[in-house]
């Protein structure tokens, strides 16, 4: 082989080498292992400001009722999957009807596309997140707002959260569970 096409080829390789390492780097995001979000987020409230009742004629006004606040319907502890997880999660039920799912406390690494799932899967302790939620139901709740901290995630309205036992923080890019809960009726 002559010296011109040797150069073609080093140039040619690298060309490739060069391009695996940037897609691999968009694809893995390894950065994110190392950059922490933290999001503190409170308790929505539902809280509306109901007028008193009408006086009856001829007699005092009748209070209205107190409000019920939100109210926990089932909760759970996160184990860790694939990725060291810990925190805990609430199924809260809000004073106007809407139901959310609470995650407080949360710690677990940071990666990409991170969703968080409530699925009708149970919770397999001692598994790497791998294949521990293959098969069954789920609603993904959204995108995981912060690896570390606290954080509510609203419930699309129709949702039967009854047909769910377990929380997932599910990794969508790589099919695999961070680090799950499950979720037991209080």
């Amino acid at each position: 082989m002559d010296r011109v096409a040797k150069k073609k080829l080093t140039a040619g390789l690298s060309v490739v080498v060069l391009a695996v390492i940037a897609f691999g780097l968009v694809w893995f995001k390894p950065w994110a292992l190392w950059v922490d979000e933290t999001v503190r987020e409170e308790l929505p409230s539902a809280a509306a400001t109901e007028a008193p009742a009408p006086a009856p004629p001829g007699g005092t006004p009748t209070p209205s009722a107190a409000p019920s606040g939100p109210r926990t319907l089932a909760e759970g502890r996160l184990i860790s999957h694939e990725h060291a997880t810990s925190g805990s999660v609430r199924l809260v039920r809000l004073e106007g009807g809407t139901h959310t799912l609470r995650i407080e406390g949360l710690d677990t690494s940071n990666g990409p596309d991170l969703r968080v799932w409530l699925t009708d899967a149970p919770v397999k302790p001692g598994e790497a997140g791998w294949h521990v939620f293959d098969d069954g139901e789920y609603v993904s709740l959204g995108k995981l707002k912060g690896n570390k901290g606290d954080q509510n995630y609203a419930l699309p309205a129709g949702v039967d959260w009854s047909a769910y036992t377990s929380v997932s923080i599910w990794c969508d890019r790589f099919n695999v569970s961070f680090g799950a809960a499950e979720l037991v009726r209080t």
